[in-house]
């Protein structure tokens, strides 16, 4: 049965969340796509997950479709699995809310991270891919990695398990490799020095998705 891990999620205004994906996107090349294109599917719900498309809104169950503006919202105590293309997966912790802006299977594309915590994995020896997310605290640049965003410990922070994410926020971007982590205190704020993260820490955010 998944658990959750003691810490809160850090929340944060509107505001700041549209501020944050305002942010200037560089470098992407990809080509946009159809909103009601069929871009991979929800895995494994488990509690109350929802999901939005235009001004639609229905309850997320396992096996559903999943399209590009698809704006998901996991409920307290719950989580959900989802897979993009044939090889990357999603997985949102309880109280996260996700915008899936676009994304081109083997290419990239652009996630919002508005609420919560998610860990975005890709297994390692696949072709790179170009992703960008977006949150209030600043931008994570994906070149195909497995790694986790969101609260940890009272701050909003990134830790990568393999591959390598580069993390931007107040004028600062800081390269994070494997098993490297980084802090940004608020939102805004540039992220902070890297450090390596134990195995009590990463299993504390692995936890708050729902790994155990």
């Amino acid at each position: 049965m998944r658990t959750l891990n003691a810490f809160s999620p850090v929340s944060f205004s509107r505001r700041l969340f549209i501020a944050g994906g305002a942010l200037a996107l560089t470098g992407i090349g990809i080509r946009a796509t159809q909103a009601n294109a069929v871009i991979g599917k929800a895995v494994e719900i488990t509690g109350d997950v929802t999901r939005k498309q235009a001004n639609h809104l229905e309850g997320l169950k396992a096996g559903a479709s999943l399209m590009d503006h698809d704006f998901l919202k996991t409920g307290k105590e719950s989580f959900a699995s989802l897979e993009l293309g044939d090889d990357t997966s999603l997985l949102l912790g309880s109280e996260t809310e996700l915008l899936i802006d676009t994304f081109i299977a083997g290419q990239g594309g652009v996630i919002e991270l508005g609420t919560g915590q998610m860990v975005f994995d890709r297994p390692e020896g696949l072709a790179k891919i170009d992703l960008t997310m977006r949150t209030a605290f600043g931008m994570i640049g994906v070149r195909g990695t497995k790694f986790f965003a969101g609260p940890s410990r009272g701050v909003f922070a990134v830790f990568v398990e393999h591959g390598l994410v580069e993390v931007s926020g107040g004028g600062v971007t800081r390269p994070v490799g494997r098993g490297e982590g980084v802090e940004i205190a608020s939102a805004g704020a540039a992220p902070g020095e890297i450090t390596r993260w134990g195995e009590a820490r990463i299993r504390e955010a692995y936890a708050s998705v729902g790994i155990r």
